[in-house]
């Protein structure tokens, strides 16, 4: 049986840069549950935000952080994530990386909603994620062994100290494989496959989440879900990302008569704060009309956006016209799995990176672009602290099988789910709706105790089941509207708010302060 002294789960940008970084010496094994390209990171359309620009520096990019999400950040947290941008773009270039340049060998910077800057780093185009991760996919080291097509269904945890140890993964044909490892980290994405509506590759579906839960690990802030307000859409169906910085070049967003939607709405008008744009055309198509994204004034955009172009081209949609038809749909999720500074959970030798951990450097609501930053900044951050640890002898201990359970499952589909989350817990909520889906949610039973004799279908559901649970409780208690969580019962922020996050862990439910603290606070009088 082999052993490691570091487990990855996912392939995307986070989990690449850890894998990177770790020392050489380093036995490291990485578990995906599809092939490695299957990851939102691959395609990432938009670039990655740092202040390179002449006039631009980190503190007009941390207070541009800041105001996006609604100032419910960990600041520290988003002022190194930031001062570092700069450091890692020079490392990416010297490392032979290619950022689009202008005519004169300048890299070329392109605007995204709420910055104030031009800021936006690309390759390609519109396909810098695939260009990023095939340029991570090259440095895989011969310490590194990857392993696709695994879904990881359980963490393993010592049966005295409760330290994780491992982790449990079904393979194509169903059989149970388990791994163990000195510190197993989660880099797995987020929950977009949880709405009908989603931006996200196929795989992501909240697994991290799930799984970190079970476990006993804390989880944060899971009201907060951006909406991405650009996904092009055909036919009652979402196909794929519209890139903001298609509005950066100048594209407007339309009704069908062609008035524009965004004027008087918000002084930066198309590029404001996402959940206030996806708000716009949210509550537009409700009433029945039709919102176009218009690029007639766009020059050369086939060259300039090759990935859309051949998106809109396969589904049928002619540039030619000059407008595409969008809608909202799940982007990217601010919450997840409570970390520190160096990814570390509540749960010793686990470790949570990228969209799956919540760190607090989105706040309410995550400024365009900064999520490919996170994933470097903190695959290399989490390497420096897992590097300077002493190994320790983990050992394979006797780990008594949970008992088998033989119950037969009830489980909705998975398009009910996703049918449910888009309708009532989606961009606009009420108390309501939240309230019957949590009702419908709780008629099936997710705690089931060994996950060994179940398809990877039927655990994927399961996990479904239990991050729903986990958005709904969230957002049904948080009475406010603040960044992309959008109340219509409540409209409005409430000071009494500003800085409570909701905990959930399999011990129950708390209100803390700060993302590290272990104190229960009131919220009603």
């Amino acid at each position: 049986m082999k052993t490691y002294d570091c487990i990855i789960i996912g392939s995307g940008i986070a989990a690449m840069q850890l894998a990177k970084h770790l020392n050489t010496e380093s036995r490291v094994l990485i578990i995906t549950k599809s092939k490695r390209q299957a990851s939102n990171s691959y395609r990432a359309q938009g670039g990655i935000a740092a202040a390179v620009a002449k006039g631009d520096n980190p503190s007009i990019h941390f207070t541009d952080t800041i105001r996006a999400g609604c100032s419910f950040h960990n600041e520290q947290a988003v002022w190194n994530l930031v001062k570092n941008g700069p450091p890692l773009m020079e490392e990416l270039k010297n490392q032979g990386f290619m950022f689009d340049a202008n005519n004169f060998g300048e890299v070329s910077l392109g605007m995204e909603g709420a910055h104030s800057q031009k800021r936006i780093l690309h390759c390609g185009g519109d396909a810098t994620g695939k260009h990023l991760m095939d340029h991570l996919f090259l440095t895989i080291q011969s310490n590194i062994e990857l392993i696709e097509n695994q879904f990881v269904y359980e963490l393993i945890l010592h049966p005295y100290t409760n330290r994780c140890i491992g982790v449990q993964a079904k393979g194509e044909n169903g059989e149970n494989h388990s791994y163990y490892c000195n510190n197993v980290v989660l880099a797995v994405g987020g929950i977009g496959g949880l709405f009908t509506f989603t931006s996200n590759d196929s795989t992501i579906a909240g697994d991290g989440i799930a799984l970190a839960y079970r476990a006993g690990a804390d989880i944060v802030d899971m009201e907060f879900i951006q909406f991405h307000p650009t996904l092009l859409y055909v036919d009652g169906k979402t196909h794929g990302l519209i890139s903001e910085a298609v509005r950066g070049e100048g594209g407007r967003l339309v009704n069908a008569s062609g008035t524009p939607l965004m004027d008087g709405k918000h002084p930066q008008k198309d590029l404001a704060p996402r959940h206030i744009v996806a708000k716009e055309i949210f509550e537009n198509r409700a009433a029945g009309n039709e919102v176009f994204l218009d690029i007639a004034m766009i020059s050369d955009f086939e060259m300039k956006f090759p990935t859309i172009t051949v998106l809109c081209e396969a589904s049928g949609i002619s540039l030619a016209n000059g407008k595409i038809p969008v809608a909202p749909g799940c982007h990217f999720l601010m919450g997840g799995i409570a970390v520190n500074s160096v990814g570390q959970t509540s749960i010793d030798g686990l470790y949570a990176i990228g969209e799956t951990a919540a760190t607090g450097v989105h706040g309410a609501n995550r400024l365009a672009s900064n999520s490919l930053l996170e994933g470097l900044h903190y695959g290399k951050k989490v390497a420096s602290h897992l590097n300077g640890l002493v190994n320790r002898e983990f050992g394979v201990f006797s780990v008594e099988n949970k008992p088998a359970t033989n119950k037969k499952l009830t489980l909705p589909r998975k398009e009910d789910i996703q049918m449910f989350l888009m309708s009532k817990a989606g961009i606009i909520r009420t108390q309501k709706e939240l309230r019957e889906l949590k009702a419908w949610l709780s008629e099936y039973d997710e705690s089931i105790p060994s996950l060994d004799q179940y398809s990877i279908e039927e655990v994927q559901v399961l996990f479904m089941l239990q991050t729903a649970k986990l958005v709904t409780n969230a957002a049904l208690l948080r009475e406010e509207s603040r960044g992309a969580h959008i109340r219509e019962d409540f409209p409005f922020e409430n000071e009494q708010w500003k800085e409570v996050h909701i905990f959930q862990s399999i011990n129950g439910i708390e209100m803390r302060r700060r993302i590290n603290e272990r104190h229960k606070i009131k919220i009603h009088a």
